[in-house]
């Protein structure tokens, strides 16, 4: 069982940045894949970015060359540092970790004004 818990999100203004943390609540060496998802009211929820264990990272097309994701094993945290952000990316924000199981974080809400 891993908890995960995020952190990080706020209001915004466009074109502004944001970094959200996702902290677990055990070793993350051994889950394999970690990442972020979000969803918008009215939306399908949306894969954002995911990183492995050896670093090998995947972004959704929306988010290249503005989002980073990246991860500390030594501290159990996950990141995502968000830059130039666009109205569109408001939503909520989550982390997720798969291993044995897929573990879900609560969420976390980003809101970008224009």
């Amino acid at each position: 069982q891993v908890h995960l818990v995020e952190s990080g999100g706020g209001l915004v203004q466009a074109g502004g940045s944001l970094r959200l943390s996702c902290a677990a609540s055990r070793t993350i060496f051994s889950i394999n894949t970690m990442g972020w998802y979000r969803r918008t009211p009215g939306k399908q929820r949306e894969l954002v970015a995911s990183i492995t264990r050896d670093g090998n990272t995947n972004y959704a097309d929306s988010v290249k060359g503005r989002f980073t994701v990246s991860r500390d094993n030594a501290k159990d945290t996950v990141y995502l540092q968000m830059n130039s952000l666009k109205p569109e990316d408001t939503a909520v924000y989550y982390c997720i970790g798969v291993a044995d199981a897929t573990y879900w974080g609560k969420g976390t809400q980003v809101t970008v004004s224009s």
